[in-house]
């Protein structure tokens, strides 16, 4: 495959920036970055301040508290600072000379969120590094980052223009204002890189953290470019141009991990190392394809969130929450799309596509916070209840992913069932309406009801500001898919989650409403053992055992440490329990709906037309 063009790695050097940070990785070992920051034209109480929270992931992350030993000086004068609260500063100054600050920045989680620093590799957010300077966020802005001596094998990427680089990529580049700095990671490394292009524009894929010797790079970088062109496809059907000019992932393998943080020219992801694609096997391991959904669900997001944006994100405001009630739209529409898009990329089959869209449903149904809180409340609340889960998370909450990707399951599958296109067609139009730009809740169902011919207000009010069922088995049925009952797994039916290790049942969650919750149970406890009917009494290892000593029977009693306490729970399963298995019925209405077109004449999703209409 030949390689993509690079984009220039110098471009014309501009006049020098109002807002300069040097950022040296100066040891590694103690994991703490060095900020120079310049200030070319301060005000007379300059204040400066570190974001609380990173946009795209909705919590107050307190990124300041790893800012330590913040110094100013103006030539050989030291400059007073203050700090004003938990993140800000003001420092007296002379207007006209230029204002530096010197700081060091703790850099320990390993996450696509903050920063991170050792011996073996090196990456951060601006947001977590660098002091926005008040009154001159829309000035250019310039990171310089110097090549470290001791580490010559290293190498920089980031989605920020070049301005004067050197063949590693250290070297001077420059942002348009502080959004785009703090909007751009930096990947510091021995890493792996490859590039592709994807409809004319340049891609790079950085890889930290792989095992070399079985690492398949090639196979990854032709995957993603599969699904780049698809989703550039999805986006600009009529032939209009991308709204990026270059674009980098950044991928960083662990033993143990999983996320990714949308940004607009680039991506920061984590993964499980043994994901990763291996040299010499062709198959798809569930963990790649896995890998494959992230990839496209956080390059929808290049459109979807960053571009087409939640008008209150219309401009972020860095020192405190941004609430919006719309992430049922922006993460999980992303979240219904990332796997269709791999099948219409051929990187799933539909039968694999189904089996993925099974889990999801199953999610759902096995949270009873679906029927507390709304996907719109959901959204809402993601600053304090999302990203802050304990045990009572899935009685209380639903997640705007998981939902959020049914509820645009059903609003698609409905506009096909009565012949009105697809939600396809909903999100082009949205993007021209809002010029890719700030958008509405009544943007959608405006678009939804001038493409549907009716108003969708009652499905909107239902399944986004609603907490009943959503109309799943109905809409699947009407384009081939069956919904059958399997029997539900152990924990399922008992109304619990636990971890089985070394022999040990911990409980983790109790379900509101379960059996285990209606014996007693509680998060926290050890289930040690249970007494049948028949008067024995066993050890309980692990949940599938309850089959093996009850057979038949429903009725025992739990034997449960809480406390260094031991109890005995009065413990009584239901009757019947299932869970939902999706069945494909009719290939070509399922693959018509997949693919993107329309359902052929004759097929499940024409004939349920029909009826409807009726």
């Amino acid at each position: 495959m030949p390689a993509a063009p690079r984009p220039s790695r110098n471009s014309p050097v501009a006049a020098p920036a109002a807002v300069h940070y040097l950022v040296e990785a100066a040891d590694p070992q103690a994991h703490l970055f060095s900020v120079t920051l310049t200030i070319a034209e301060p005000q007379a109480e300059q204040t400066v301040s570190l974001p609380v929270w990173i946009p795209g992931s909705y919590l107050v992350r307190e990124f300041a508290r790893h800012l330590q030993g913040l110094r100013a000086q103006q030539g050989r004068r030291k400059a007073v600072v203050e700090q004003q609260d938990k993140c800000s500063w003001t420092i007296r100054a002379t207007p006209g000379k230029p204002l530096v600050l010197s700081y060091q920045v703790y850099a320990f989680d390993n996450s696509v969120r903050a920063c991170w620093l050792d011996s073996q590799r090196g990456f951060f957010n601006g947001t977590g590094l660098c002091l926005r300077v008040h009154g001159q966020e829309d000035a250019p802005h310039e990171l310089e980052l110097p090549a470290p001596a001791a580490l010559p094998a290293w190498k920089a990427a980031t989605a920020l223009r070049p301005q004067k680089t050197d063949k590693r990529g250290f070297g001077l580049y420059r942002a348009e204002d502080y959004d785009t700095l703090a909007d751009s990671p930096v990947e510091l490394g021995d890493f792996w890189s490859g590039e592709f292009t994807a409809d004319g524009v340049p891609h790079r894929f950085v890889v930290a953290g792989a095992a070399k010797a079985s690492f398949d790079g090639a196979r990854l970088i032709e995957d993603s470019r599969r699904i780049c062109e698809e989703q550039i496809r999805f986006w600009h059907a009529d032939g209009s141009k991308p709204p990026h000019d270059r674009y980098v992932f950044m991928l960083n393998a662990v033993d143990d991990g999983y996320g990714g943080l949308e940004h607009r020219h680039s991506t920061a992801l984590i993964c499980t190392r043994r994901d990763l694609p291996r040299l010499d096997d062709k198959r798809t391991s569930e963990g790649y394809t896995t890998l494959l959904g992230l990839i496209s669900h956080e390059y929808f997001h290049t459109w979807n969130v960053k571009r087409l944006r939640p008008a209150e994100l219309a401009r972020y405001d860095y020192t405190q929450e941004n609430y919006t009630r719309l992430l049922w739209f922006f993460e999980g529409f992303t979240s219904y799309y990332d796997d269709i898009l791999l099948r219409r990329a051929g990187l799933l089959d539909d039968a694999g596509y189904l089996r993925l869209l099974n889990k999801t449903v199953n999610q759902v149904a096995q949270a009873p916070g679906r029927k507390v809180q709304s996907v719109a409340q959901s959204s809402f609340d993601a600053w304090v209840k999302y990203y802050r889960q304990d045990e009572n998370t899935a009685n209380a909450t639903i997640s705007y992913y998981t939902k959020g990707a049914l509820v645009a399951l059903c609003f698609d599958l409905s506009l096909r069932r009565e012949g009105k296109g697809s939600l396809d067609d909903t999100m082009r139009s949205l993007w021209q309406r809002c010029a890719a730009g700030p958008m509405t809740e009544a943007d959608f169902a405006e678009v939804l009801a001038a493409q549907a011919g009716r108003p969708y207000a009652a499905e909107i009010a239902a399944w986004v500001h609603g907490t009943g069922e959503l109309p799943l088995a109905e809409l699947l049925a009407a384009h081939g898919v069956e919904t059958a009952a399997d029997p539900s797994q152990p924990a399922q039916r008992l109304g619990l989650r636990a971890t089985e290790t070394n022999g040990s049942v911990q409980i983790k969650v109790v379900l509101r409403g379960g059996a285990a919750e209606r014996a007693g149970f509680a998060a926290g406890d050890e289930w040690l053992g249970l007494e049948t009917p028949d008067g024995a009494a066993w050890r309980l290892a692990k949940l599938e055992d309850l089959a093996l000593y009850l057979g038949k029977g429903r009725k025992s009693t739990a034997l449960v440490a809480r406390d260094r306490r031991l109890l005995r729970l009065a413990l009584e399963l239901p009757a019947v329990d299932t869970t939902a298995r999706l069945v494909l019925k009719d290939a070509a209405a399922v693959s018509a709906w997949l693919a993107g077109r329309a359902a052929a004449a004759g097929a499940a999703s024409g004939s349920a037309a029909g009826k409807r209409q009726k």
